[in-house]
């Protein structure tokens, strides 16, 4: 585990304190860790995301159909 000493602005205090108190954590380093989450979550790239990688596999395994003409399918599609 990493420590760190670190200076907060008092707005940043209380949000650190709705979070730590939202999520019934025992204190504020469980509140910036759990804050770490959330935003790991927003920031990494969906394809670096475990479940980016099976949503991935189950399109491969999908049934594909073959299109030779792109503008004439989609043409075809608003005819119907």
């Amino acid at each position: 585990m990493v420590q760190a000493i670190v200076s907060i602005s008092k707005k940043a205090n209380h949000i650190l304190n709705i979070v730590k108190a939202k999520y019934e954590l025992k204190d504020k380093s469980s509140a910036i860790e759990k804050m770490a989450e959330e935003y790991e979550k927003l920031l990494l790239e969906p394809q670096l995301r475990p479940e980016y990688i099976e949503k991935l596999k189950r399109i491969e395994r999908e049934k594909s159909i073959d299109i030779k003409d792109v503008d004439a399918y989609f043409i075809d599609l608003q005819k119907r």
